[in-house]
């Protein structure tokens, strides 16, 4: 099945702790297809957040929804992430957006994200690798998508 992860970092050698987490799911899938990476503005959380670097990742696997989960945490810890505050800043944030033909409802897990639909740093990146999942006009219609637009720097395919 394919997956969809959200990469985000705004701690440290951001681009660095991208790439460490690019790395490691390419050993789960080779053929790992990878957004460009966007520079955006912190949402919400604690104020004196720096900017964050996004990515979108798809990935072929057959791991369950759970075992993704435990991947996408291992991933975080690898990157040293300490979750001290709600939504604060974070060397690595790994998130499960889409899973192709999941639906689940947990305490900890939901699929799709609950909130991936409403968050220009994961439809930017999303609607490069597939663009069918992304609602048209989501740049009109998204809350406060105007001015994260403006905020939203292309910086390239610099994950390899």
């Amino acid at each position: 099945m394919l997956a969809y992860l959200g990469l985000g970092s705004n701690l440290g050698d951001r681009l660095a702790h991208l790439q460490g987490a690019v790395d490691a799911l390419r050993e789960l899938d080779p053929a790992l297809a990878v957004s460009a990476v966007y520079e955006t503005a912190p949402v919400g959380g604690p104020e004196g957040q720096g900017p964050y670097l996004n990515a979108v990742v798809r990935l072929a696997t057959e791991l369950s929804p759970r075992e993704l989960l435990e991947e996408a945490r291992r991933l975080e810890q690898a990157a040293h992430r300490v979750r001290v505050v709600k939504d604060g800043p974070r060397t690595l944030d790994v998130d499960l957006l889409l899973i192709e033909g999941v639906r689940l409802e947990e305490e900890d897990l939901v699929v799709p994200h609950p909130r991936w639909h409403e968050r220009a740093f994961v439809l930017a990146p999303l609607e490069e690798l597939a663009p069918e999942l992304v609602p048209d006009g989501w740049r009109r219609s998204l809350p406060g998508a105007d001015r994260l637009d403006e905020d939203l720097r292309r910086l390239g395919r610099l994950l390899s």
